[in-house]
């Protein structure tokens, strides 16, 4: 993967169609979706373009060659081994989700989350007929962690699923081992299911180390299922595909009776650039290379131009959660640094009332995209600097 040109960056708004491209005015400076501004792996593009030659666009009733692919990387990238059997498809990790909630809640049911998280884990609650429970982070000096103590208690007064995100977006937090298996055993004591999404899990940052929820779960004798896709790792969103896979043999049981719609509404050209991508473990180390010098970057341009604005640096994947209530932005800054600094970020708000005063960016672009938009930013807001050492000072 080579480094951006100035060329190539303005070239990508006209070349590209998604809605990080066509949402805003050409001159928003858009780092708002997660979507990776480089260009995806040759051996992927070939097998796409092989597969349109060759007239391979007809539908799924199963992973597949996808599921010994996604096992043999499971294996070699994070010691996790994987019954292919276990191995399931829908369109994507929403779609698995709800899918999966709509099998282990058929009358409806209660489901925990922790937020600020994933803005979609609300809405397949709800898809599913099922009620959100609400057991947010805890934060202690800028440390976040999962509230074992508030998990607990919620499974206790009756939720049944609880929707893990592992590494946790927008946090890029990595939960280590003693962590999951705390919860992995009280999910046992509880017998709760827990839905891990683990989509981030390939972009791991060098010096942090990924844990696989399901077997440390069968190990504790909980129940569990991992969703995940190459498509946050290898940029592949629009090509719709990811894998669920059940985490032990209670469950391998539940996912067995997917509607049969759930494999066929998955995309042929989406499953045969995840088993091509899953090969590409050089493309996937050469992009965390580049994602993690624009965290460095970020770090270093926010601490020079905007002192006031706290960034919870990432262990995993290329989003970066801002606090922008030292600056004075209010409760949405998204729509601020749009409005006036014309850069587009995600709202926190989305990602629950812990989201105040937060904004989501994405790292996954050209260094010399990131120093525009911090100094859009401070140029919007030149008291920002003052008020900033003042706030902190307080």
């Amino acid at each position: 993967m080579s480094e951006f040109t100035s060329d190539e960056v303005e070239s990508i708004r006209g070349e590209r169609t998604s809605i990080k491209w066509t949402r805003y005015a050409p001159e928003v400076l858009p780092l708002f979706v997660a979507e990776m501004d480089y260009g995806i792996a040759q051996p992927i593009a070939d097998e796409l373009v092989a597969r349109i030659r060759s007239s391979d666009l007809g539908y799924l009733d199963g992973p597949g060659p996808l599921a010994p692919a996604f096992a043999e990387f499971a294996s070699a990238r994070w010691g996790w081994q994987v019954d292919p059997a276990r191995v399931h498809i829908a369109t994507d990790v929403s779609v698995g989700i709800v899918e999966t909630l709509r099998l282990a809640l058929p009358d409806g049911g209660r489901v925990a989350i922790t937020p600020p998280v994933y803005p979609p884990f609300f809405e397949l609650i709800e898809e599913a007929r099922s009620a959100v429970v609400e057991v947010p982070l805890r934060e202690t000096w800028g440390v976040w962690s999962l509230e074992l103590e508030g998990l607990e208690r919620a499974f206790a007064e009756g939720v049944g699923v609880f929707l893990l995100c592992n590494p946790h977006n927008p946090l890029g937090l990595v939960h280590d081992r003693d962590t999951l298996l705390a919860l992995a055993e009280l999910a046992a004591r509880h017998d709760v299911l827990v839905i891990s999404d683990e989509i981030h899990g390939p972009l791991t940052h060098p010096g942090a180390v990924f844990s696989p929820f399901a077997p440390i779960a069968e190990a504790a004798g909980a129940r569990s299922v991992v969703v995940t896709s190459a498509s946050k790792g290898w940029n592949l969103a629009g090509v719709k595909c990811s894998v669920v896979v059940a985490g032990d043999e209670r469950t391998a049981a539940l996912l067995d009776r997917f509607n049969d719609e759930v494999a066929c509404r998955t995309s042929i050209l989406g499953l045969h650039a995840n088993r091509a991508a899953l090969s590409c473990t050089d493309w996937l180390d050469d992009a965390v290379a580049k994602i993690v010098a624009n965290d460095r970057l970020l770090d270093r341009l926010l601490k020079e131009h905007l002192p006031g604005v706290v960034y919870h640096r990432p262990r995993a994947g290329y989003l970066a959660w801002l606090d922008f209530r030292g600056i004075g932005l209010g409760d949405d800054p998204a729509t601020a640094l749009r409005e006036h600094a014309y850069v587009a970020l995600n709202s926190g708000l989305a990602f629950g009332s812990q989201g105040r005063g937060f904004a989501r960016l994405n790292l996954a672009c050209a260094p010399e995209t990131l120093r525009e938009a911090v100094d859009r930013i401070a140029s919007a807001y030149p008291s920002s600097m003052q008020g900033s050492l003042d706030w902190r000072a307080a």
